[in-house]
């Protein structure tokens, strides 16, 4: 079977390799099709073929600055129009970033998949507005979590178009060595993340506090100790270090996102999670037993919860074997499975 993956502005491109690495195992033909990834090395391509249609002046020109806006919607219908030449039995977008120029021009003449990753609206309630009539327009669409499905049917998506396919973790060979008290806070920081809860939180349980990723904000650092910043867009190798370092991960997010891969990645690792009770963050961490579930938006639970498991030496290490049972359960064998099953049924 050929597949076509598609990414066009290069969003998850971890989670666009490990997919297509898994599909390529499990015998089919895969092509992702994205664009150059403007924060770092993009994987190198396991068993399938990576192309750059997409952003190909916008992406080198500019990183976050939003002058590359104009520029970049032009691109973008200049790269969809090459991606309806490519040769494939089934086309699964990952992301379709620009509604207006999606709905108008993107026509396939073989089925089509959309992973909705992120169901709620970061941005707009108008992009929220339009998801549903977008994913009714393809033949199926994936969701990685049971709530994200939810959401979808009360956007007015067919609830036939849907399948739930879990999001895999991202596994990882880490030796912990870390020193019993101290929280990460792991990923892209954005608003929406609330890192300030992270950083309360840590000081009510008496933990120190690791922050690594890359600003995509303007970062004000609170005053005083208890807390590390290792900042930017970190290579695979500074990533695992800092969950070695890691007694566990919070996740202290708003419900503008489904799923966390930041989270996925710390599980893969065997970091246990706290997370506030949003979207599908709860999802892996209940199921597994692999940390805490608090309500949104109470740092005083969130505090607890880590002073729980850094106080309470057998809570911490059922919370770290709820995480190992997670990357056993939630591989991308299986989800890649899932899939060719999901593309051999819209080929009917």
């Amino acid at each position: 079977m050929r597949v076509l993956l598609a990414d066009p502005p290069a969003f998850t491109p971890a989670y666009d390799h490990a997919l297509a690495a898994a599909l390529a195992a499990a015998g089919a033909e895969v092509e992702l099709v994205t664009a150059r990834f403007r924060f770092g090395e993009a994987p190198r391509p396991d068993g399938y073929r990576r192309t750059e249609l997409f952003y190909g002046l916008s992406g080198r020109v500019f990183r976050r600055s939003r002058l590359r806006l104009p520029l970049k919607l032009a691109e973008h219908a200049v790269g969809l129009a090459r991606l309806a030449g490519r040769a494939a039995d089934v086309t699964h977008f990952q992301w379709l970033p620009v509604p207006q120029l999606d709905d108008l021009l993107l026509r396939r003449r073989h089925p089509s998949v959309l992973t909705a990753h992120d169901v709620l609206p970061r941005r707009t309630a108008r992009r929220r507005a339009r998801r549903g009539p977008r994913l009714g327009r393809l033949a199926a669409g994936g969701v990685p979590r049971e709530r994200a499905r939810g959401a979808l049917v009360a956007l007015g998506v067919p609830a036939a178009r849907l399948r739930v396919i879990p999001h895999p973790v991202f596994p990882a060979d880490v030796t912990p060595a870390d020193d019993g008290r101290t929280v990460l806070a792991l990923g892209v920081i954005r608003p929406y993340k609330q890192l300030e809860h992270a950083v309360e939180a840590a000081r009510r349980a008496d933990a120190r506090l690791l922050v690594a990723g890359d600003p995509a904000m303007p970062l004000r650092r609170p005053a005083g100790d208890g807390v590390e910043w290792r900042l930017g867009y970190l290579p695979e190798d500074e990533l695992d270090r800092a969950l070695a370092d890691s007694t566990l991960a919070v996740f202290p997010y708003r419900a503008e996102l489904d799923q966390s891969g930041a989270l996925l990645r710390a599980l893969g690792a065997g970091v246990p999670a706290v997370v506030y009770d949003v979207a599908g963050l709860p999802e892996p961490v209940r199921a597994f037993g692999a940390g805490r579930v608090v309500p949104a938006d109470d740092v005083g639970a969130l505090a607890g919860a880590v002073r729980e498991l850094l106080d309470d030496p057998d809570a911490l290490a059922a919370a770290r074997e709820g995480a190992r049972r997670a990357r056993a359960a939630l591989t991308w064998d299986a989800s890649a499975r899932a899939h060719l099953e999901l593309y051999e049924e819209l080929r009917g």
